[in-house]
């Protein structure tokens, strides 16, 4: 497809989640970079990697993140690129609190959310994404 698509982990943890994701992108043979950038540990740093994700080529992030799962929101807020958050269940609430953390984005941050722990749709909607600006 020629673009590039991130993936951002809030922490090294969520990667097995993620990973079922990263494997329907490369199967699609897009070019995929992951991240480990934690929203709440080092803000400073996921900012950079989102305000210049499209400097660099990437066409769709996609942000996995437990618990208060901020990091889809602060990307959405850093970039007009495409957003695609992933709930990941952790902790007690088996994934309810990060589905609603990533869901509740203000007006004029939006953030696609696919279900708790479904990366593979996250990277079906990437690559739809991708599909449709290649086409317009």
């Amino acid at each position: 497809m020629g673009a590039r698509v991130l993936v951002m982990l809030g922490s090294e943890s969520d990667r097995s989640v993620m990973q079922k994701g990263i494997d329907v992108l490369a199967e699609a043979e897009v070019d995929v970079e992951v991240v480990v950038s934690s929203a709440h540990r080092d803000p400073v740093t996921t900012g950079e990697i989102a305000s210049s994700a499209e400097a660099n080529g990437f066409a769709v992030i996609v942000c996995g993140a437990g618990l208060s799962a901020a990091l889809p929101g602060v990307v959405a807020a850093h970039t007009q690129l495409p957003v695609i958050g992933v709930p990941i269940s952790a902790g007690t609430l088996g994934g309810l609190d990060a589905l609603l953390s990533i869901v509740q984005m203000p007006p004029g941050v939006p953030v696609a959310t696919v279900g708790i722990d479904n990366s593979r749709n996250a990277a079906h909607l990437a690559l739809r994404v991708l599909r449709a600006s290649r086409e317009s």
